[in-house]
């Protein structure tokens, strides 16, 4: 399952931004749990907050920007790249100005931002998408999409018809790799697009410093000077033999698609959580990878509203709990919402063995075996969640009870009443739980409390 993170400690760092050209500052700031991760634009007046979300993706040319009414932040796949393969959760971002600095055109500096400020694992547990069924979009040559899988692993293929480039594939087996593998990958343009590109308006601040530029037409010495005084370069710029401008050599022999997997992970981490799927894609870009995020979206949409107030049968019950008879509380589930909510049903029967001694004359289900089928209810809520949300094995988790409080007895159950137990979530924090639940009989309340209870490893338990 894992913990949600952040990082240890506040940081900076200053460069330009790719298409407005403006110098920029960042400052990484520690975040709470279930902060998420958000950008402030603190050169504005009241440091309006943008939510990392793919809902408040607005631009898409060359970069993915986010922005909320006329307030944008610019360039934001690097840096949100780098938190995706860091495993960082919560972080709020404050950067002075439109845009974040591009650097060397990698997540790298990022990277290193991260690890120089610490990582921090917080007290609630990381929430994972899920996929069961395979997401494909395609778009003229472009295809991208998601397998079923329960670990994070990205493919990408690229093929540029260029002979410095040629065909090129790549896969980030484990997250553990990003760092050293892929956060290094710069980004790169076509030689042939600059000049189309600064017309545009964009790329306003790249230089070779912050790109690959790949050499894919003939200059003459005019058009190379109009470049060099276009980028203002410091040094000399001049026609490469390797296929690349100034005869850059590469990080990677196959820099170029790994830098996709880069950006790719900073589209898609636009979803909020983190993944749990195998990533397929064949010369996809931006704008393919945020419409992949947001078919994804709504199959997890779909699917949480179908679940929603869906009912678990006894064999799913029993898959879960490890009580049996005569300590099965829990005949049926009628709704759950997955972490949230459940409402679940107990027929008490007149052969139940508590009533063989419980004034068998005037046979009273007892308070504590209501207090005990709100502990069961609970105990199922959470656990069908972390089913969903990260595959986990319910039978590998068990539920302890741990305490109650505001214990309230508020009418009799007898033999032949249907008991309706209704459990909210009010805390969860690790693998602890509050919880409140109430029974009900015929819509009258008979019992309430809140309760404490802990997930635990079976095998912990042995």
């Amino acid at each position: 399952m894992g913990m949600q993170h952040t990082i240890g400690r506040s940081i900076s760092l200053s460069g330009v931004g790719l298409q407005t050209g403006v110098s920029a500052t960042v400052t990484l700031h520690p975040a709470p749990e279930d902060y998420g991760i958000k950008f402030i634009r603190t050169d504005i007046e009241n440091c309006p907050e943008i939510e990392a979300d793919i809902d408040n993706v607005v631009d898409l040319r060359r970069g993915t920007a986010v922005g909320k009414k006329d307030i944008t932040v610019h360039t934001t796949e690097h840096c949100m790249s780098a938190l995706c393969g860091m495993q960082i959760d919560n972080c709020r971002i404050e950067v002075h100005a439109p845009e974040l600095p591009l650097m060397d055109g990698s997540a790298q500096p990022y990277v290193d931002l991260i690890q120089e400020a610490g990582i921090i694992e917080q007290r609630a547990m990381r929430e994972y998408i899920t996929i069961d069924d395979p997401i494909v979009y395609t778009k003229g040559d472009v295809a991208i999409g998601i397998l079923p899988s329960q670990a994070f692993c990205v493919t990408v293929m690229i093929d540029y018809k260029h002979p410095a480039l040629g065909a090129q594939h790549t896969t980030l087996f484990r997250i553990d790799d990003y760092a050293k593998e892929f956060a290094p990958a710069r980004t790169f343009c076509f030689l042939s697009e600059v000049e189309a590109l600064r017309e545009q308006g964009l790329i306003k601040g790249g230089t070779l410093q912050s790109a690959v530029v790949v050499q894919d037409v003939d200059l003459t010495d005019e058009q190379m000077a109009g470049l060099q005084s276009m980028f203002s370069e410091q040094g000399p710029l001049f026609r490469g033999t390797n296929g690349f401008l100034n005869n850059v050599e590469l990080r990677f022999f196959n820099e170029l698609c790994r830098h996709k997997v880069v950006d790719l992970m900073g589209d898609l981490y636009l979803l909020g959580k983190p993944i749990l799927g195998h990533i397929q894609a064949a010369r996809t870009g931006h704008a393919a990878n945020i419409a992949l995020a947001k078919m994804i979206r709504a199959y997890v949409n779909d699917r949480k509203e179908k679940m929603r107030g869906s009912a678990i049968n006894w064999q799913e019950i029993m898959s879960m709990l490890p009580h049996r008879y005569p300590f099965l509380m829990i005949d049926k589930v009628v709704t759950i919402d997955p972490g949230k909510s459940i409402v679940a049903l107990k027929n008490v029967s007149f052969n139940e063995p508590f009533f063989q001694g419980h004034f068998p004359a005037n046979p009273i289900m007892p308070g504590v075996m209501q207090i005990e089928a709100m502990a069961q209810a609970g105990g199922i809520m959470e656990l069908y969640a972390r089913k969903l949300r990260s595959n986990t094995r319910t039978q590998e988790q068990t539920i302890l009870f741990m305490g109650m409080d505001k214990v309230r007895f508020r009418g009799m159950v007898r033999p032949g009443d249907i008991l309706r137990i209704q459990v909210t979530m009010l805390q969860n924090r690790r693998d602890t739980m509050r919880f409140r639940g109430e029974c009900f009989v015929d819509n009258k309340l008979v019992c309430e409390a809140e309760l404490m209870a802990m997930i635990t490893s079976k095998k912990m338990q042995g």
